[in-house]
């Protein structure tokens, strides 16, 4: 069987790991944060407060991209902002078969999300930063984050023809 490669993306608080990581799971593929991929100088300036630059980003998704190509022989799910088109390309260069799925909703919700969060090194303020950023996808499978995550996963599978590996 042909391996999955799945993109979780979208802003800042809008599920990008939680539900990631619940896809990985139920088919049993690796899941990877992008964010644990930044330089220590990108995590200091968001932790400022101060957006990346595309500059900023190009090393960045330089190692994601290689760390995929590494993967191509399994399922893996990505949970990465890929806020613009550029970087998503960039992505798909690396692995062809990419499938984005889009996690979107209200900027309110988001900015509840973020503030609830615990030991998370991009703050709140990044949230206006980010929305001003994105470049809707046209090639995604779009999600809107007001439903339960369980519900979102389910939606995921059954968009994919996806059977899970354990209930």
């Amino acid at each position: 069987m042909k391996p999955n490669h799945f993109l979780m993306m979208g802003v800042c608080g809008s599920g990008k790991s939680t539900i990631g990581s619940m896809l990985a799971d139920a088919i049993g593929a690796t899941f990877l944060d992008a964010d644990d991929f930044h330089p220590i100088a990108n995590r200091e300036k968001m932790q400022q407060g101060i957006p990346l630059s595309d500059e900023d980003r190009a090393p960045w998704l330089n190692s994601l991209t290689e760390k995929m190509q590494s993967l191509m022989n399994t399922s893996f799910v990505l949970a990465c902002s890929a806020l613009k088109e550029t970087y998503r390309k960039t992505l798909q260069l690396g692995c062809p078969d990419l499938q984005i799925i889009f996690l979107h909703g209200d900027p309110a919700l988001l900015a509840a999300r973020m503030s609830s969060r615990e030991s998370h090194f991009m703050p709140s303020s990044l949230l206006d930063s980010q929305l001003s950023t994105l470049q809707q996808p046209t090639d995604a499978f779009l999600l809107d984050i007001s439903s339960p995550p369980a519900d979102l996963l389910s939606q995921i599978l059954h968009h994919f023809s996806l059977t899970p590996h354990h209930v």
